[in-house]
């Protein structure tokens, strides 16, 4: 055998090797996103925001990453894709509630502190933030997920509605039944404030107001007119006493696959996906509270006073149960609360600063 054809043997020996690599190069370079959100560019703030992360990606690499959305809960629930996106292999990412992130990250349950933020720029600036960014970094470590941003869950802050009577006062929820989420931290929440809780999953909620099991419920006004509970509750009081929000991640994984430029274009385009869906969140969150005063029987825009009195008595009953029954150290939970209103005082401070001296 001469020496070409030894070359010639050597070439074609190596050749599934390098087919393999390829293929494997060709797979890190598909991200597959998995959302509960419908594939709707006008109903929720997320999927228009998935579709421009889309775009910026798929165009600062020239199509090298390529991004594919899959809305309305395609791919299975939301624990079950944070299962699938730990692999990295055929689900890249995925946008979670806080109850489900809770179930790979328990801290994340800090922040259904009730009465956490103020107003959204609060809430923005806060979930924008370095700090909160650092508070997150344990994702990957517990779940070998990597953080990418927190979305407004439905607008974010949450409104009653019920059938009894309308909300003007954290007296006026005494004795009403409330449905809430599967998470024992609104239900520690409601019986503080007078009201007993029944915890019940999304899709008995409609039949639990119809049927009387419960007398009310809390949603941000984008799903109380969406899902028209108005067709089964009278009143509707915000209050917004739950700032409702939904954590983004990616595979540590196979972001680590990943070559650094294409790290760099993933990271800046996602920045930018939250922050467009901000102002959008905000947007859809207003339009829906002024569609639910002119659908339901009576509104209420619980004023600032009031919200301070039910925050006064909600959230030491909360830290209890956070620290007490939850186990998360009471340190860590104060902090985040010192660090949220150190977040609105600067805002405050800052905008006087620039726009009002």
């Amino acid at each position: 055998m001469n020496a070409n054809q030894s070359l010639l043997i050597a070439a074609l020996a190596a050749l599934p090797l390098a087919i393999a690599s390829a293929n494997a190069q060709a797979q890190s370079n598909e991200m597959v996103i998995a959302t509960q959100l419908p594939e709707d560019m006008s109903n929720n703030a997320i999927y228009p925001a998935l579709v421009h992360f889309k775009n910026l990606v798929e165009s600062r690499t020239d199509g090298d990453l390529e991004v594919t959305i899959f809305g309305g809960g395609q791919l299975g629930s939301e624990v079950e894709n944070g299962s699938e996106v730990q692999g990295g292999r055929t689900l890249q990412s995925t946008i979670m509630s806080a109850g489900a992130m809770s179930s790979f990250y328990e801290d994340y349950q800090v922040v259904t502190a009730p009465f956490l933020f103020t107003n959204w720029r609060q809430a923005w600036t806060f979930f924008d933030s370095e700090w909160f960014a650092d508070f997150m970094s344990g994702t990957i470590e517990d779940a070998d997920l990597r953080y990418l941003g927190t979305f407004d869950d439905g607008g974010g802050f949450v409104a009653f509605t019920n059938n009894v009577r309308l909300i003007e006062t954290v007296e006026d929820l005494e004795g009403l039944n409330i449905r809430t989420e599967e998470n024992p931290a609104h239900v520690a929440i409601m019986q503080s404030l007078g009201a007993s809780a029944t915890p019940l999953p999304w899709g008995e909620l409609i039949t639990a107001l119809e049927t009387g099991l419960a007398d009310g419920q809390f949603n941000a006004p984008v799903l109380n007119t969406t899902f028209n509970f108005d067709a089964v509750t009278d009143y509707t009081t915000l209050t917004g006493h739950v700032y409702n929000s939904a954590p983004w991640v990616v595979s540590e994984t196979w972001y680590q696959s990943l070559p650094e430029d294409q790290q760099q274009v993933l990271i800046s385009s996602a920045r930018e996906a939250i922050q467009l869906s901000h102002g959008m969140s905000g947007a859809l969150a207003t339009t829906s509270w002024v569609e639910s005063c002119e659908r339901f029987e009576e509104c209420y825009l619980m004023p600032d006073a009031e919200r301070e009195r039910m925050a006064e008595i909600a959230r030491p009953a909360w830290q209890e149960w956070i620290v007490d029954d939850f186990g998360m150290d009471e340190a860590r939970v104060q902090g985040l609360l010192d660090e949220v209103e150190s977040v609105g005082e600067q805002l405050e401070e800052e905008d006087y600063r620039i726009y009002g001296q």
